[in-house]
């Protein structure tokens, strides 16, 4: 369905007046019914309205009018617009709260301040719809109701929601400056990972003292004895 012209009724008076299309046909593009288009033509209706000019305007094209005198079935349709205006963008107005949850907002500014510093007060104010004067009040605890308060999930209390909520918590922590715990685990130092403590004592090396290394108690062997020994057995086999 094509949209309707501006000042459709005076639109209607000047095509009435002006060309030979049917009554159905003004009726269509002026989206009126065609007994009310009649009685523009007999003077019934819309006396004393002056005929607007949609060729002027830049609604109609001639030519659409020729086409429609031509052909009574033809259906006029409206020129498109020569400026392209862009659309409006669409802005977030002050969170409407209702009464019954307005005496929780305190509660809910309580938590978002103690569970969530790095939310800005503009941030707050969006999220539960407050003033900056209650919010500064609850942040200094000069509220006059500071001694009762109840720190309370505002998407708990309905007063927003938890999508509201995390996209707020998410763009603060964009905004906040970089700290040493956000770096993540580090490597270590080479010097760190390569360097080996070198042993102070035998016990160190071996676990256990010399005597015990071998896993007995036995008495150190006497290795002078063990080879006069070798030798002395020589000396007879060579006598022999």
């Amino acid at each position: 369905m094509s949209e309707a012209p501006l000042m459709p009724k005076a639109t209607a008076v000047w095509l009435v007046e002006n060309t030979s299309l049917t009554f159905d046909q003004v009726a269509e593009f002026c989206k009126l019914h065609p007994l009310e288009v009649k009685g523009i033509a007999d003077g019934e209706v819309a006396a004393g309205i002056k005929g607007h000019d949609p060729i002027t305007s830049g609604q109609l094209l001639r030519e659409e009018i020729e086409r429609g005198e031509k052909n009574k079935n033809y259906n006029l349709r409206i020129a498109p617009p020569k400026v392209r205006l862009p659309p409006p963008k669409k802005t977030r107005g002050a969170r409407y709260t209702p009464l019954s949850r307005r005496q929780d907002r305190p509660n809910a500014i309580l938590w978002l301040v103690r569970n969530h510093p790095e939310l800005k007060d503009a941030q707050i104010m969006r999220l539960v719809g407050t003033t900056k004067t209650t919010l500064q009040a609850i942040r200094d605890r000069t509220h006059w109701n500071s001694s009762t308060l109840t720190p309370m999930d505002p998407v708990t209390l309905a007063l927003c929601t938890q999508i509201d909520l995390d996209f707020e918590v998410n763009k603060a922590a964009k905004d906040r400056p970089a700290t040493a715990d956000d770096r993540g685990q580090t490597l270590a130092p080479a010097e760190a990972t390569t360097s080996r403590a070198r042993p102070a004592t035998e016990e160190e090396v071996f676990g256990s003292s010399s005597k015990g290394r071998g896993g007995d108690d036995e008495d150190d062997v006497d290795l002078t004895s063990v080879f006069s020994n070798l030798r002395g057995g020589r000396h007879e086999d060579d006598e022999d």
